[in-house]
């Protein structure tokens, strides 16, 4: 599991596990990591962890959000990168293999080749008893071949249609991994695409998404085929393709 690793100039403070899909930054009591200092805005900046990938994004803080000493908005988070806020400073560390992921949000899954392994065939399959081995007189038995497991169901590919605003009836299939919905610096969502389904996580403004006249909260929910989506003033369905 990643960490953050909290100090102030050589002191380490303590460590943060990202145990939970968002976690708050900012001096405030209610955020989840709370830094009681002037320099730091109420609410300064959001870790959202998807799988093993983690995003930071500054909260328009008054003084900025800086990673390895340069300012950002949003951060595609890799291991050993620092967080400066102020005089302090989160260090973010993890031992999962990451690959390079756009400002955006956007990444890719590959499967490399060999990542599945074979199924015995026929032919390999051992016997029970061989029939060089086995005595005329004892009959030769032969072990069925092994059967193969049922293959794990395939995830249809999901897709979102917009159903108001200027871009109505417009289509996009949800082909990435993580897909960036929404109106940066007015409300921004991702829709993750998971083994076993979609699902969108609140990352920016201080509205939350609708689903079907809900309003969700900070926690990862899972699309329902033909779910209704307000999102930034606009209404958009998440379906299945067959």
């Amino acid at each position: 599991m990643a960490k953050l690793i909290l100090s102030m100039e050589t002191t380490m403070l303590k460590d943060i596990p990202l145990n939970k899909e968002r976690i708050t930054i900012g001096r405030k009591p209610h955020n989840d990591i709370q830094i009681d200092n002037l320099a730091i805005s109420g609410e300064h900046a959001v870790v959202i962890t998807i799988l093993n990938d983690s995003f930071l994004e500054d909260m328009g803080s008054t003084n900025g959000t800086f990673v390895n000493g340069q300012s950002i908005k949003k951060h595609f988070l890799q291991n050993g990168d620092t967080i400066e806020l102020g005089k302090y400073r989160l260090k973010y560390v993890s031992d999962v293999p990451q690959q390079t992921s756009n400002t955006d949000f956007e990444k890719t899954m590959i499967l490399r080749p060999g990542a599945i392994p074979k199924m015995p065939s026929e032919s390999s399959a051992p016997s029970a008893v061989s029939a060089q081995s086995a005595t005329p007189a004892a009959p030769v038995t032969v072990a069925p071949p092994p059967v193969a497991a049922p293959a794990a169901p395939i995830l249809p590919l999901g897709a979102i249609q917009v159903l108001s605003g200027g871009n109505a009836g417009k289509e996009m299939e949800l082909t990435k991994t993580l897909t960036t919905l929404g109106k940066p610096g007015v409300q921004v969502a991702v829709i993750a695409r998971r083994p076993h389904g979609y699902f969108i996580t609140h990352v920016e403004g201080a509205s939350f998404p609708v689903v079907n006249g809900t309003t969700l909260g900070t926690q990862a929910h899972q699309l329902g085929d033909h779910d209704v989506i307000e999102l930034a003033g606009v209404k958009m369905e998440f379906f299945l393709k067959n």
